[in-house]
């Protein structure tokens, strides 16, 4: 079904930052009839910009709550992609292949908190699976549920472009500076753009989904950045079929053959910019270690994000402090993952009718202030 242009004409909702989640939630809330004004600083530091894209509730080992939200995500995944396709015209770039995770010991493995989703491999399955792999990995998990999406070079544009034929509005370079309220009832956002001018836009409803950022918007929040370095290497095309997820380093093999490779997690950089050597050699390190052909391909990029993360590894979602303000903050790496259930549940809070039962009971899970005092 192609795109059709939101008509309502109220008060759009604002969205407080255009990276991936943003994008899904103002493209969920267009499709509904809404209004939406998106407000952006510079979408291409967005974690959605940066994360290798890949789908992966029982590869990263989840459990809990955090489980259980990445499951139903992944199940609206092929749904929500063929939305965006049709409203977009373009491919998202979903790529169902499957992941393993390889293990030194078939004890290890054994154990791993999602080793009942995935299938168990011994020595010969994981050379089956995957030809090359390093000699130090003896046991495996195939979990053939799992994938990945090109979020970088397709899914983002083609959201951008879904947003914009639903009818939602950009604004670009512009920084929120303080966000406006009486009595804990949101009453507007103060906003900076490009030109250094500063001026107050009026609004009842936003969603807070400005990332590792957040929190300079409501200190509230304990939401706080860790840092990864990535780079990737261009492969032969179909040199590796499956997404290898290693401890510490995962590869991440689009069809092209461009073999995407991550990542650092470095929680005491806070917000420092750049590369570092330390970091490459981590990378490089576990490409030796996971696929040593790999080292010897061509390097293509190399870049850094910042992830949202909380104290629980889980996301925010929903009510915050301030009434007619909602968050989707907090992914750290799952943002990608999570962005197809997001979406569903912040646009269904938004709604006239609010969340059904099921879906309020989620956003439960993941309250702001889950971590008491």
């Amino acid at each position: 079904m192609a795109a059709t242009p939101a008509t309502n004409t109220d008060t759009p909702v604002l969205i407080l930052g255009g990276g991936l989640m943003g994008l899904a939630i103002a493209h969920a809330l267009a499709r509904g009839g809404r209004a939406v004004e998106v407000l952006s600083r510079r979408r291409s530091e967005a974690a959605g910009f940066v994360a290798a894209g890949m789908l992966a509730p029982h590869a990263e080992g989840l459990s809990g709550a955090l489980l259980q939200l990445g499951q139903r995500s992944l199940e609206r995944i092929p749904g929500w992609v063929a939305q965006i396709e049709a409203d977009s015209g373009l491919s998202c770039g979903l790529r169902p292949c499957g992941i393993v995770v390889p293990f030194a010991t078939a004890a290890e493995r054994d154990v791993y908190p999602t080793a009942p989703w995935g299938e168990a491999l011994d020595r010969d399955g994981l050379e089956r699976e995957l030809p090359g792999i390093g000699p130090g990995w003896q046991a495996g998990l195939l979990f053939r549920q799992d994938g990945q999406i090109d979020n970088r070079r397709q899914l983002m544009r083609a959201l951008e472009r879904a947003c914009v034929e639903l009818g939602v509005r950009f604004q670009e370079g512009v920084e929120v500076l303080e966000l406006l309220h009486n009595n804990h009832q949101l009453t507007g956002v103060r906003v900076r753009d490009a030109a250094a001018h500063v001026e107050t836009l009026q609004t009842e409803a936003a969603v807070l989904c400005s990332g590792a950022w957040s929190a300079q918007l409501l200190p509230e929040l304990p939401v706080f950045p860790v840092k990864g370095q990535m780079l990737s290497l261009q492969g032969p095309r179909e040199a590796l079929q499956r997404v290898i997820f290693g401890p510490g380093t995962y590869l991440v093999p689009r069809e092209d053959g461009l073999l995407v490779v991550g990542a650092t997690s470095e929680r005491e950089a806070g917000f420092t910019e750049g590369l570092t050597p330390f970091g490459q050699r981590q990378l490089q390190a576990g490409i030796e270690a996971l696929l040593p052909e790999a080292s010897q391909w061509p390097p293509m990029e190399r870049w850094w994000g910042f992830r949202p993360c909380t104290p629980d590894e889980g996301p925010l979602l929903g009510a915050s402090p301030l009434n007619g303000l909602q968050l989707a903050a907090g992914h750290h790496r799952n943002g990608v993952l999570l962005a197809a259930i997001t979406a569903e549940l912040l646009s269904a809070n938004l709604s006239p009718e609010g969340c059904n039962p099921d879906q309020q009971a989620l956003l439960e899970l993941f309250r702001w202030d889950r971590f008491g005092g």
